[in-house]
């Protein structure tokens, strides 16, 4: 499979009143075309940080990123998607004006097949009926496929995923999982998802990034082969037990040497 991202020795650095910190370490890794990466780490290592240098909303230090063949920057920001902690749909715009507020947005020539593509994809995902509620009236895992619709009419090279189900409750955030891991997967997008639930990291993923304490490295690198279509039946396989205690132990011993 192709390299779609690649990061080659990133550095980060970021000053404070007080002093200069080395958030990240001559980060290595890449994700492939097709793939669903998760990054997982101590709290405060700085994932959503790789997320913002990906998006080219901080430069790096030195080193590095390459996204589909040319260096991450400003320029190219407009082939990432973003989906946040929030799902940040505007309360006084109906469904469909939220979902084609980026194409109003954007100085696009192909503004009727965005168009078009949104209203398949309100379609294909059920939302059809509700294009002219407003986001009050939806449930939170209906509010969150608008926020994935809303990204994807954009035609993005690669998703990121930064806790997008944190608001949720449990029940309702593993029913989402599957929905957003299903619509990504059949939309046939590449993503990467930073996220504190190792349970989510494990049964979302193709591949698992691990990272060790600030200044954050890659501390290990796990290809996952699935028995289960989805992350709800990943989460019975025989082997995910062990595979969330393998993580629990690398992110617990990293954890108790700072």
């Amino acid at each position: 499979m192709k390299k779609l991202l690649e990061f080659k020795d990133v550095n980060f650095y970021y000053q404070t009143k007080k002093e200069e910190i080395h958030a990240l370490s001559d980060l290595n890794f890449s994700v492939d075309e097709l793939e669903f990466a998760s990054i997982v780490g101590p709290s405060g290592c700085g994932k959503t940080t790789i997320l913002s240098l990906i998006a080219g909303l901080l430069p790096v230090s030195s080193g590095s990123i390459i996204l589909g063949g040319e260096k991450v920057g400003k320029e190219n920001h407009q082939q990432i998607g973003y989906m946040f902690q929030r799902d940040h749909l505007f309360e006084w715009r109906t469904i469909w004006k939220n979902i084609t507020l980026g194409i109003e947005l954007k100085k696009q020539n192909n503004k009727e097949e965005k168009f078009e593509l949104a209203r398949e994809l309100l379609k294909k995902y059920d939302l059809y009926g509700f294009q002219n509620r407003k986001p009050r009236e939806l449930s939170g895992g209906m509010r969150q496929r608008v926020a994935l619709i809303r990204t994807l009419v954009l035609n993005p090279m690669l998703l990121l995923l930064d806790e997008p189900f944190s608001a949720l409750d449990f029940q309702t955030r593993i029913s989402v999982c599957d929905d957003v891991f299903n619509i990504i997967k059949s939309e046939k997008k590449t993503a990467i998802l930073v996220t504190h639930d190792i349970s989510e990291a494990i049964t979302m993923s193709d591949k698992l990034i691990i990272l060790s304490s600030r200044p954050a490295t890659v501390k290990h690198i796990e290809i996952l082969n699935h028995n289960g279509e989805t992350p709800l039946a990943r989460r019975e396989d025989q082997n995910f037990g062990a595979l969330f205690d393998f993580v629990w132990k690398k992110l617990t011993n990293e954890t108790e040497k700072t």
